[in-house]
């Protein structure tokens, strides 16, 4: 038996090939096939079946592609309702491949299709489960996400995930691995430890979501400090029950040059979003305008879903040369399939064509502390945890993800100076203040990171860990 993680760092997401004998089966599969076929044919082996722990909301699993190239079913939990073909599984029901087996543990809560996955080796022995978005290392799956498809609240999804853990994970072995969706960094939880992989006897030792001592108490601390979800979360949930265009489709299309000359007009007539993909470090200093910057090099995939949040809405690439096909597939990974082309010959053959460019009044730090006074107006663009931790003394807490509602606010006589934790986020806003007439402020080079090295006054540092 052979367990392979495979893990997308910019999505925090862990899909998950076997291999037993002869036969395969993959666990969430990402949005593009041919990984997954490359492995396949070095292994000599067959797909027998595509296992699917819930409807994910933050990206698009490659389950429909990948079904009809192999043709594996696809098999979901109890209660899944897809649009396409599938096996909606029993709870318990068994599953054979080679010489081990997989069990389905329903576990709703999540969502209510949610089930984790038990591996039974080839001796019987239970070995590992594959717990979806139902049990994270640190945490557990948000229960907030699934309230209107089925009129419930929070507390009440809270109070069956509860159910569901106690039930269905807990008594399992403290030997057994766990093998979870995401890592730190997804939107799909709050506390979630960097390692990708665990025993369940050490989670039940460390996980403030398992040691609770009553479902009470349970529901309140994990719907506690939950961000809002990002509004392109539904959008992706009604793609991976619904199915979509097929992922090599969506790359042909989006994989169309566009001259410097011909650009304004396709983005006019099309209504496109000019998406410059650049480094902020290289964005600053010159871009179209009207541009949004989101970086390649960063967490894009999930800030383009929280920035854009139509995945219909059609966009025009601006990118590093030969990195054109790697910027569609990471958009299509979220649903963004209307991709209309990208700038031929990147920033550089706009910028030789004598065509208009706008800039990021961009500062470094040290200049931003020689200017810094207690009336001077600071905007904070992080997470609420980061910011409650530490920062600037007196700065507004105003995240990236609500920048539509804060934005509308602004003074533009005001000057103010804005902020992340290392550039990336700052510039997102930065990009996006522009593009609405909000010129009047600094971006601070390197962020919260190079503002700690000066003499600029904060607030004491304070732990946000729940573990």
């Amino acid at each position: 038996m052979k367990i392979e993680q495979i893990y997308t760092g910019c999505l925090a997401q862990g899909a998950y090939y076997v291999v037993s004998e002869n036969e395969a089966f993959i666990i969430d599969p990402l949005r593009e096939t041919q990984p997954y076929l490359d492995r396949l044919a070095k292994d000599g082996v067959k797909l027998k079946y595509i296992f699917e722990t819930h409807f994910h909301a933050d990206f698009v699993s490659g389950h429909v592609d990948l079904s009809k190239k192999t043709g594996a079913p696809i098999v979901y939990g109890p209660t899944a309702n897809p649009a396409f073909e599938a096996i909606i599984a029993e709870d318990n029901q068994i599953f054979e491949i080679g010489k081990i087996k997989l069990k389905v543990l329903h576990t709703p809560g999540h969502t209510m299709e949610s089930s984790t996955y038990l591996l039974m080796d080839e001796n019987g022995k239970e070995t590992a489960i594959f717990s979806g978005d139902t049990l994270f290392l640190g945490d557990v799956g948000r229960p907030d996400l699934a309230q209107k498809a089925t009129n419930m609240t929070s507390e009440q999804l809270a109070g069956i995930l509860y159910e569901s853990l106690q039930n269905k994970i807990m008594p399992l072995s403290d030997e057994i691995m766990v093998y979870p969706a995401h890592g730190a960094g997804s939107a799909c939880g709050k506390n979630m430890q960097k390692e990708t992989m665990d025993t369940l006897g050490n989670q039940k030792k460390t996980n403030y979501a398992l040691n609770q001592p009553d479902k009470e108490s349970f529901v309140r601390e994990v719907l506690d400090g939950l961000a809002a979800p990002m509004d392109y979360f539904g959008m992706n949930v009604a793609m991976n029950k619904g199915g979509y265009e097929s992922f090599e489709n969506v790359l042909k299309k989006g994989s169309h040059p566009i001259s410097p000359d011909d650009f304004e007009n396709v983005a006019e007539q099309s209504g496109a979003l000019i998406l410059d993909t650049r480094n902020a470090a290289d964005f600053f200093r010159g871009y179209i305008p009207n541009s949004i910057n989101i970086g390649l090099k960063g967490d894009f995939a999930p800030w383009v879903g929280a920035m854009i949040v139509d995945v219909k809405h059609p966009i025009i690439l601006v990118t590093d040369l030969g990195t054109e096909q790697e910027a569609i597939t990471r958009l299509a990974r979220v649903g963004f399939d209307n991709v209309v082309g990208y700038l031929d010959g990147g920033f550089e053959s706009w910028k030789n064509s004598g065509k208009e460019i706008d800039t990021v009044n961009r500062i470094p730090a040290d200049e931003f502390a020689k200017a810094f006074n207690e009336n001077t107006k600071v905007i904070d663009v992080r997470k609420e945890s980061e910011f409650a931790a530490e920062h600037v003394n007196n700065a507004s807490f105003n995240t990236l993800s609500e920048i539509n509602n804060w934005a509308k606010s602004l003074d533009k006589n005001e000057h103010f100076y804005i902020h992340c934790a290392g550039g990336y986020r700052s510039m997102i806003a930065a990009s996006i203040l522009n593009s609405r007439g909000i010129r009047n402020f600094s971006e601070i080079e390197g962020g919260f990171n190079k503002i700690k090295e000066t003499a600029v006054p904060r607030t004491n540092f304070v732990c946000q860990s729940k573990s």
